[in-house]
This record gives C-alpha cells, sequence and structure tokens, in this order.
C-alpha cells in the first residue's frame, strides 16, 4: 500500500471513529470505535478490492436470509469462526473448579417439557440404548437439590428435531430436576458425530477453505439453581473421531467422558432398556453466585 493510501486509511478510520465520539452510552461507544479500528485495519492490511468487498456483503447477507426460526446461521457462523468459544473463554475462564461451559450451539430451544428422573427422551427404536446420569454440586461438594438439567441431543440420523419434520416436536430433549442428593438420570440414545449444516453460506465458506463441518459426539446440557451460575455445557463421547478437530472448536478436555458399553449376558438391562446398552456418568459442579455488589 502507497504511503497516500496508507495515510487516507489512517484519517478515513479516525473520522469514523470520532463519529462516535458523542454516543450516550459509554460501553456502546467503545464496542463501536473498538470494531470500527479493528475492521478498518483488517481491510487495510488484507487490501480488500472492491470484488472482494462486494463477495463479503453478499455472503453476510445470505447468511441472515439462513436464519429461520429453527436455524441460526449467524450463530453458527460465530461457532465456525471460534468467536463463540472466544466469548466464553473471556466470561467464563475463570479456574474455580466449576464445570466448564461452552457453545449453546444453532439448535436449542426454550420450553423443553418436564421430565421425571429415569424418563426416556425418545421412543425411537433407532440408536444405541444409554442411561445417562450425573450429580450437580457445588464447589465444595454439596449437593444441588432442585437444580434444573435443560437436555437435548441428536438423534442416530444426525439430525436434531428442530432440523428434521420426520421427528416428534419434543424428540431427544427434556428437562429434569435432581433430586435431594443432587443426582439426576435419563435414558437416551448414544449420541453421534454430525455435521454442522453445510447447505447454507458457512457450508460454503468451510468448502471453499477446505475444512471439514464435522462435531464430535455430544450431549447438550444447560444447568441452573437459585444462588448459583448457570453453566452451558456439554458431554463428549470420548470415543469420537472428531474430538481434536471440532467444526466449532468447542471441546474441552474436562467434558470429555466414557459411554462405557454393558453386555445383557453378562448383566440385566436396567429397566426400560434393550439389548446392549451404554452408560454415562458426570458431576455437574456449581459456582455459587458472588454476593450483589461484590466482584
Amino acid at each position: 500500500m502507497s504511503e497516500q493510501a496508507s495515510s487516507a486509511a489512517r484519517e478515513i478510520a479516525e473520522r469514523v471513529i470520532r463519529s462516535f465520539d458523542g454516543c450516550p452510552d459509554g460501553r456502546l461507544r467503545e464496542i463501536m470505535q473498538i470494531l470500527v479500528r479493528h475492521l478498518h485495519a483488517f481491510v487495510a492490511e488484507a487490501r480488500l478490492t472492491e470484488a472482494e468487498w462486494m463477495a463479503g456483503i453478499q455472503f453476510l447477507t445470505r447468511v441472515g436470509q439462513t436464519c429461520t426460526d429453527t436455524r441460526q446461521e449467524c450463530i453458527l457462523l460465530s461457532d465456525a469462526l471460534g468467536v463463540s468459544m472466544l466469548v466464553d473463554a473471556l466470561n467464563h475462564g475463570r479456574g474455580t473448579g466449576a464445570t466448564e461451559s461452552t457453545v449453546l450451539g444453532p439448535f436449542y430451544v426454550s420450553g423443553s417439557p418436564w421430565r421425571e428422573n429415569g424418563d426416556a427422551l425418545t421412543t425411537d427404536a433407532e440408536g444405541e440404548p444409554l442411561l445417562a446420569s450425573g450429580r450437580v454440586q457445588s464447589l465444595d461438594g454439596e449437593p444441588v437439590a432442585g437444580a434444573v438439567v435443560d437436555v437435548w441431543q441428536n438423534a442416530a440420523n444426525m439430525m436434531y428435531a428442530v432440523q428434521d419434520p420426520s421427528q416428534p416436536e419434543d424428540n431427544l430433549r427434556g428437562r429434569f430436576r435432581t433430586d435431594g442428593e443432587g443426582r439426576f438420570w435419563f435414558r437416551s440414545i448414544r449420541p453421534v458425530d454430525y455435521p454442522i449444516p453445510s447447505d447454507g453460506p458457512v457450508g460454503d465458506m468451510l468448502a471453499a477453505t477446505g475444512r471439514h463441518p464435522w462435531r464430535p459426539a455430544h450431549i447438550h446440557l444447560i444447568v441452573s439453581a437459585p444462588g448459583y451460575e448457570p453453566v452451558t455445557t456439554h458431554i463428549f463421547d470420548a470415543a469420537s473421531p472428531h474430538l481434536a478437530s471440532d467444526a466449532v472448536f468447542a471441546v474441552k478436555d474436562s467434558l470429555v467422558r466414557q459411554f462405557r458399553r454393558h453386555d445383557p449376558r453378562q448383566q440385566e438391562p436396567p429397566p426400560g432398556l434393550r439389548g446392549p446398552w451404554y452408560t454415562v456418568d458426570c458431576a455437574i459442579v456449581l459456582e455459587a453466585k458472588a454476593a450483589e455488589g461484590m466482584a
């Protein structure tokens, strides 16, 4: 870039940054000025051509147009660029000993049905039977009774119910309350590795850059209780071949669990399960909320 072009780029950026000086919301002013500074620096460093600029505008337009009530392409783009996990790291990486958080993902649906501990998340005969269980506890190991455990996962066909009109609306999702010992448990099927939606602009970006769309098998959980910080997390299957190359960079070692196989010839299956089945168990550790006025 010539000195004249560099000088013009700096002048334009400063003019735009100053244009937000009068913003009455201090935090919004700060965010917008930082955004402009880095966005202009990116454009200048990449020396975008007019054709590349237009291609970027068209890509972002397609991302927005692809969003529906059941598909969030903007979150998918944030996930695929690692921004979601960066935000997670900035907001939750305090190393207190609480269960680590990870991405929400684009397929969360609020208002899942309430279920009793031991209930099945699905009536689908496809998939490998699973008994999942866990205990919600405080940092000092005390059980958290009455905690809400909001669970969702994909089906054996690699799709979530929100993606797949052939599945019942509430398939493979539900909310549970922990018992007096902080325990919860439910019957399901073992989750499978799956590709993030690749039929839209984010999929086009991955294909154009030689990246795969695969996520390792996992179960989603949001765990909350009065007086505690909620956590959005996953249970990852240790046998997944995509743990080291998750398309959305969401794997944390502490969230990886062994899904153990059981043989009915050696052990009676739990009620409601058939044939060879799997179990997975995990502790969910919640951090108490800071007292009001304390950082």
